[in-house]
């Protein structure tokens, strides 16, 4: 994916992302909005994952990295179904 967001997106949020709700149990793929910082490491981007769980606003996503189980507190913004 490319660094920067198309010009006609750039600092606008979609705020049905933003406040989208999943289920434990769903599939998504973790894909990093670039308008809000996150400490989510380049390596995660794009990989797919189970959400495990919801805590507060984020979910706790658990993803397969090599052979080991990891699990990732995601803001709902940076998450895809």
């Amino acid at each position: 994916m490319p660094n920067k967001k198309n010009i006609r997106t750039k600092g606008k949020l979609q705020l049905s992302r933003y406040f989208q709700t999943l289920k434990k149990g769903d599939f998504v793929m973790i894909s990093r909005e670039k308008g809000i910082k996150s400490n989510l490491p380049k390596r995660f981007q794009g990989r797919t994952g189970i959400i495990e769980e919801k805590r507060g606003s984020n979910y706790l996503v658990k993803i397969k990295d090599g052979n080991k189980d990891k699990k990732l507190i995601v803001n709902p913004i940076h998450l895809k179904k």
